[in-house]
Order: C-alpha cells, then structure tokens, then sequence
C-alpha cells in the first residue's frame, strides 16, 4: 500500500527558487506515482515585493492554509508531512504553526530547507526555544553538507538527508566559440533584490567602461527592493546606458532567447537566504561559465577556473577582474562552458533530483 504524504511548498509566483522546485515537485510523476499526494502551497505573496510586508489579504490567505491543513490531517491521514520550511523572521512563525498542528496529529515530519539563517539566531532565546519545539524529533533535507552548519545545533548527523537541487533538462547544444573581435554578451537574471547583487555588477561593469573594454550586459527579472526608475538612474549614474539594458521579467522562450545570445552569467549575490543559487544551474544547463560567490552552497555547484570563478562577496573589482578575464580568454570561457553543462547533466537534471528525493522519502 502507498504510503501518504502530505506536501506544504511553494509555488510560483513569485518566481524564486524554492517556489521552482516546489512546483517541480508537485509535477513529478516519480513521487506522485510512488505515494499517495497531497500539496498545500504556503506562499501567501503573490510578487517579490510583497514578501515579508503584511497585508489583510496574506493575513487571509495564512488562514485559509491552517484551514486546509486541519482538514487534511484529518481527511487525508498522511504518514509523513513535508515542509519547505522557512529558516528565520516572520515566515519561520508561519511555518511553525503548521508544524505544532501536524505533531498535534503525531506527524511524522520531515523539513526541507530552501533557505538558510538558523544560525543566525540560535542564540537569541525566543528563536532557540521555538528551534527546539519545532525540529524535536524530526528529520531534515539539505540542498548541501556545506549548509549542516546552520541546522547542527538542532540536528544529528543521523537526521540529515542530502538532495541537491534539479531542473528540467531543456536538451541545449553548445553554441561554437565567438570570435575574438566579436562583443561580449553578460546575463543578470534575477529578481533585483539588491542583496542579489545588482548594483555590485552595475559597478564592475563602470570600471569595465573606464577600461575602454567591449561589452553589453543584459538584465532581467521582476522588481524587488530595486525599482526600474531607481536601476535606470543608477545605470544612467554609471555612464552604461549604451552597455546595458533591462528586460523586466523574462519567462519561456523569452528567457532562453537571452540564454542563448549569452557568453557569460554573472550572480553575484550576497543574499542572506542564498542556498544554492537556482539560476547558476539553469545557466549551466545553457553552457554558460557562471561568476558567482561562495554564498550558501554555491562553492558545491561552481568549480572555481573549471566551470565558472568565484569571487569574494560585496567587491565589485573583483567581480570587474573576473568578466575581464572571460572577456580576453574566449578559449577558457569556452571551456567553462563546456564543464558547466557537462556537470549540470551530471549533478543537476530534474530526472537526477526526483530520484535523489525519491530515495529520500522511501528511506523515511
């Protein structure tokens, strides 16, 4: 008999990426065919400005999730919930009270981390009793070892589950190397949350231009706490109104178009919940070396000088030196590329992910 399992996620909107694989979950034919399902989405924002502001319709909507969860406890029965749980601030206390209603039920729990920062308040003596109320005799699924760090005070080594993330495999060739003379193409996408490094790129992108080095740099992704008149004056500010241009969101063939007219990806965020960086491996899926930071786990999906470079958060120099580097060594950048999706094949697929989560949810 299958057993039952009761899924809180999220999904898009707004796009971010536990709402990608939240959504890549529910679609699965692996786990939807292997056990008895059901999904409660527990976004209660509908775009990346609404996260973490209150409002009477999220307040609503939080009300109409313990609703469902009550009912499905009951209905559904399940023998083990999953949760996409927040790690810190307001969402951690929504979170938590789905969690005390599921032990009210003698739940099994198992906690899925898309974001980091317990260890950011283990110490404050609120935080660190709920902590322990909350992950007491449960189990957790990482998206790497290099994030144990952060749950280690609440967890044992032997409740913790490893599953990097995955995404769906759009089968992409790798484009022939440009020629040397040819303009070198950067993609930003991303929501433009300052944190993600939006004006530490705009930065590095001036000193290109002081260099007198050839470039265009395209950006795309929905408004956050960066509006698009406040990042057009900062690019106008730059003097890079000829070198850049924004997008706005990008979805389908829109966002592969600007994939595939791409040489580099640059990411340079420095966001506190920064786990993985979902949108380095869909650049990697299109053959793009990627310049990141060793935020989160980022380090685990980008090889420094073998598939991408990393770079030290916050400095747009170096950020500068490293796309200058690409820009002169068209032969490595191809290399790059060539590793990047080599090991997104490997390492990062959806059909690699559901069988690693699969497996996962078997063993529980």
């Amino acid at each position: 008999m299958k057993k039952r399992i009761l899924f809180f996620l999220h999904k898009p909107p707004p796009v971010h990426g536990s709402s990608i694989v939240g959504g890549l979950i529910e679609k699965s034919s692996l786990i939807n065919s292997n056990f008895k399902t059901k999904y409660i989405n527990i976004g209660t924002s509908s775009s990346v400005k609404q996260i973490n502001k209150w409002s009477l319709l999220k307040v609503f909507k939080y009300c109409m999730i313990l609703l469902k969860t009550i009912l499905q406890l009951v209905k559904f029965n399940p023998d083990i919930v999953y949760i996409a749980i927040s790690a810190k601030g307001i969402a951690f206390f929504k979170d938590a009270l789905i969690v005390f209603l599921s032990k009210l039920f003698k739940k099994k729990i198992v906690f899925h981390f898309h974001n980091k920062g317990v260890s950011e308040n283990q110490d404050k003596l609120f935080y660190d009793k709920t902590y322990k109320l909350v992950f007491r005799n449960t189990k957790v699924v990482l998206i790497s070892k290099l994030l144990y760090n952060d749950v280690k005070k609440y967890f044992n080594h032997k409740n913790v589950f490893y599953c990097k993330n995955g995404i769906k495999d759009s089968k992409i060739n790798i484009k022939k190397m440009k020629n040397k003379s040819a303009k070198t193409r950067i993609l930003f996408l991303s929501n433009l949350i300052e944190t993600k490094g939006v004006f530490i790129l705009l930065e590095a992108l001036k000193i290109l231009k002081k260099k007198k080095i050839d470039f265009f740099c395209d950006y795309a992704g929905g408004e956050g706490d960066i509006s698009l008149e406040e990042f057009n004056k900062k690019v106008e500010f730059f003097g890079l109104k000829k070198n850049v241009i924004y997008h706005g969101k990008k979805f389908g063939k829109e966002k592969k178009a600007l994939f595939l007219k791409a040489d580099i990806f640059a990411f340079p965020t420095f966001y506190s919940y920064e786990t993985f960086g979902i949108v380095n491996v869909e650049a990697m899926m299109y053959g793009l070396p990627v310049i990141s930071t060793n935020e989160g786990a980022i380090t685990d999906v980008i090889d420094h000088m073998k598939n991408g470079l990393i770079i030290e958060k916050q400095n747009p120099y170096e950020l500068s030196k490293a796309v200058e580097y690409l820009i002169h060594n068209p032969e490595k950048r191809y290399k790059m590329g060539v590793n990047a999706q080599n090991k997104f094949k490997k390492e990062f697929t959806l059909k690699v992910f559901e069988k690693r989560l699969l497996t996962i949810l078997q063993k529980l």
